[in-house]
């Protein structure tokens, strides 16, 4: 697979990843309680929902993890070749130099003198 579609794949999986964290209500406990939050928490909800959002949060995540590692293999970046060295094998051949037209005319010149 391309890589291009790794990351398609990536964001589309992080931005279901955060539409289900920010549907989930706060359990408490954590670090809103520390602030004076703790007792600002909405009761009721019903156990299956918060159970499938929940697994979902987990499940997102690992697909996130396991497509940003086969990202990583079917990167081609600059170890396998877009950068490359120079090679001489790949050098033009040697170009033939053409003499030019003021040497060709000092020649005639200092032929004139002698």
């Amino acid at each position: 697979m391309n890589f291009t579609v790794f990351l398609v794949l990536i964001t589309i999986v992080c931005f279901l990843l955060v539409v289900v964290i920010m549907v989930q209500n706060p359990k408490g406990g954590g670090l809103s309680s520390s602030f004076g939050g703790g007792g600002v928490q909405i009761g009721g909800g019903v156990k299956k929902t918060t159970d499938f959002l929940d697994k979902s949060t987990w499940v997102l995540g690992i697909i996130l993890i396991v497509l940003i590692l086969l990202s990583s293999l079917a990167f081609t970046g600059s170890s396998s070749g877009s950068f490359k060295t120079y090679d001489e094998s790949s050098a033009p051949a040697s170009v033939e130099t053409l003499p030019s037209a003021p040497a060709a005319e000092s020649t005639q010149a200092d032929e004139a003198s002698e």
